[in-house]
């Protein structure tokens, strides 16, 4: 399970909130799931978002309040922390891209944010490849 954000933030994390225009991406059911994301790790339903790396870094710990309490594919709610693992081509300045896994109807949780602007908070820094249970690892001051 996703932990707390604890922890004092730093210079380090901008815990701004940014406006961004949001979409949405799957893969198909055809395939074998072995698509990688730019860090190299496996897309994760529901956590993985691709961003323009000019407005969240890369391995930043993200916070979007519109996706609290969504149904997560596990059966539980969606606590609103996804993990910038991701980039495209197409995502570009104040855009990110939800993962949400595999095949279309897996878009269905999310289709209400397709395309409209959501606030997004990095509030902390993730280390090594995200999964559903990766805990959230904030930069601190001590």
């Amino acid at each position: 399970m996703i932990q707390a954000v604890r922890g004092v933030v730093d210079e380090t994390v901008d815990a701004v909130e940014t406006q961004v225009r949001a979409t949405l991406y799957h893969v198909g059911k055809r395939t074998d799931f072995s698509a990688r994301d730019s860090l190299g790790c496996h897309p994760t339903a529901m956590r993985t978002v691709a961003v323009d790396p000019k407005i969240f870094p890369r391995r930043s710990v993200l916070f979007i309040k519109e996706t609290v309490g969504l149904k997560m594919p596990d059966g539980t709610s969606h606590d609103g922390y996804w993990y910038a693992s991701d980039t495209g081509g197409a995502i570009k300045g104040q855009r990110i891209d939800l993962f949400t896994g595999v095949g279309a109807a897996s878009m269905k949780a999310l289709q209400n944010l397709n395309m409209t602007t959501i606030s997004a908070i990095k509030v902390g820094m993730f280390e090594g490849c995200p999964t559903a249970k990766t805990p959230v690892m904030v930069a601190s001051n001590n």
